[in-house]
């Protein structure tokens, strides 16, 4: 939504000249002289107050035909997690089996309370929680490898055996002693130049890919552990790995073919469509009827499209490159803008 109100638009523009850092995410602003957009802590050259027009986010931003500046890099920095957060999460990764209490936070100089907002706004989650997710992925990738329960219990910083098998059933749905052959579905945050999405990744493989406010994010979560008899935790394996810096690449511009493993639980026809998708080459475009016809199903159309609504691996699976017969965009999961902005990626670096 552009914002009309003469007296934000003044202190927005004194935040923007000030580079304040509290007005990151606030706001996003299109520099009509130059057609990118920034936020408020931007190096570039200050535009003069009749060349600029604010916006409450980057969608309508992006919609107003305005790209991201390659200086602040908007639809990153302003997801990014702060320097408190980003310093935390660094601790759990770099000490994944110690339990961080608030006191270790504070000597840090990171605060609890702080942490505690940022991840229930970005995982509906608490910090303790985050990190206990962490913790319980690497009691159970040793208990899978054979490790002993007792010994998995105190090397991630359970006191008594009772209190981490009460966490890891509650987590996992299954005692330590019982989910030797349990599938576990890990998810992880990441931002791109278009938002920041959430990855998940069982041991086979991707099996979703979306942006962080999509509408049904909840729905596929719940789907996803039901087809695939799976419990959601926090964690990171090697294809959530993979596909950050395959995507990285993608949108640099450096990599036309994904080459990361995929995990698809779905109906046979939804998986029919699904791997036509993949087929669709970078830079090009297709419909949902040609797609009926190449999978012999002409008069399957709404079916295709109703496929291709519930592709949950997004650009990987490229749905983008989905229009209608009439030659317009139709819906997409992450948005129109998002839609037209990839197309516009792909056929600039097709050349």
């Amino acid at each position: 939504m552009q914002i009309i109100d003469e007296q934000k638009i003044a202190i927005y523009y004194q935040a923007l000249l000030d580079r304040n850092q509290n007005f990151v995410g606030i706001f996003y602003v299109g520099v009509k002289t130059t057609d990118v957009f920034c936020i408020a802590t931007c190096r570039a050259r200050k535009p003069k107050f009749e060349n600029v027009i604010f916006y409450t986010s980057f969608k309508a931003a992006l919609a107003n035909g305005y790209r991201p500046c390659k200086i602040c890099k908007p639809t990153e920095n302003a997801n990014e997690a702060p320097p408190q957060v980003a310093k935390a999460i660094k601790m759990v990764k770099n000490n994944p089996k110690t339990k961080i209490s608030d006191d270790q936070l504070r000597t840090e100089k990171i605060s609890p309370v702080v942490l505690r907002r940022w991840f229930n706004e970005h995982y509906g989650m608490t910090f303790h929680t985050y990190q206990r997710m962490y913790r319980i992925n690497i009691a159970f990738q040793e208990l899978k490898n054979g490790k002993q329960t007792t010994r998995t219990a105190y090397e991630t910083g359970y006191e008594s055996l009772s209190g981490f098998g009460y966490t890891y059933k509650k987590l996992l749905g299954k005692s330590p002693q019982n989910s030797g052959e349990q599938v576990i579905i890990l998810v992880n945050r990441f931002t791109t130049p278009l938002g920041p999405m959430f990855v998940c990744a069982t041991e086979e493989g991707i099996c979703l890919l979306e942006f962080v406010e999509r509408d049904i994010l909840e729905k596929e979560f719940a789907e996803l552990q039901k087809l695939l008899k799976a419990t959601i935790i926090v964690g990171e394996n090697a294809p959530i790995q993979q596909v950050k810096k395959e995507i990285g690449e993608y949108f640099k511009g450096k990599r036309k073919i994904f080459e990361v493993a995929l995990h698809t639980p779905g109906t046979h026809f939804q998986n029919s469509v699904w791997a036509h998708l993949l087929t669709i080459p970078f830079g090009q475009k297709t419909t949902y009827q040609n797609i009926a016809q190449q999978i012999e199903k002409p008069k399957a159309i709404r079916a295709v499209g109703a496929a291709n609504g519930r592709n949950r691996i997004s650009i990987i699976i490229p749905c983008h490159r989905v229009i209608g017969t009439d030659g317009k965009l139709r819906g997409y999961g992450g948005g129109i803008e998002r839609k037209q902005w990839l197309l516009n990626h792909e056929e600039q670096h097709n050349l």
